[in-house]
């Protein structure tokens, strides 16, 4: 699959709105370092790989291949997730359950997996916000469900 577009609004330098930035996104689409956000400065703060935030908000893409089978986790986070295309199984402790395109998931912290068993990509949209731990606590893996 194709990057989605990124086009990012700043200032300019007589302070008036502008596009500071029209290109491809790479997995991380926008991360702040605490929330609220700070919005001055031009800093761009996209890039190819997530770091949870400890205090602040990270917007990033994932893309699931057929077959794939991520590994059980947690962080401590909300996240707020949109399935764009495909579908993905949601795993958690006591169950789980198909995701398809339009679908929005909530995660509130909670030990979970994904797996693609379908025939193309799946493609999420996900905005993490720093939150307490509950549960398993800070990021853990495990072993997947059977």
């Amino acid at each position: 699959m194709n990057s989605p577009r990124r086009v990012v609004t700043g200032l300019d330098a007589q302070g008036r709105s502008c596009i500071t930035s029209d290109s491809p996104a790479e997995m991380v689409i926008w991360a702040t370092a605490e929330s609220p956000a700070d919005n001055s400065g031009a800093e761009d703060t996209g890039g190819a790989m997530p770091s949870f935030p400890e205090a602040g908000t990270l917007f990033m893409f994932s893309d699931f291949p057929p077959g794939l089978v991520a590994p059980m986790h947690a962080t401590n986070t909300i996240d707020y997730i949109v399935i764009l295309s495909g579908e993905c199984v949601l795993i958690t402790e006591t169950g789980e359950t198909v995701l398809k395109a339009g679908d929005v998931f909530v995660d509130r912290g909670i030990l979970h997996g994904w797996r693609n068993d379908g025939k193309e990509t799946c493609r999420i949209v996900s905005v993490l916000c720093a939150a307490k731990p509950v549960g398993k606590g800070a990021t853990v893996t495990g072993s997947m469900m059977g």
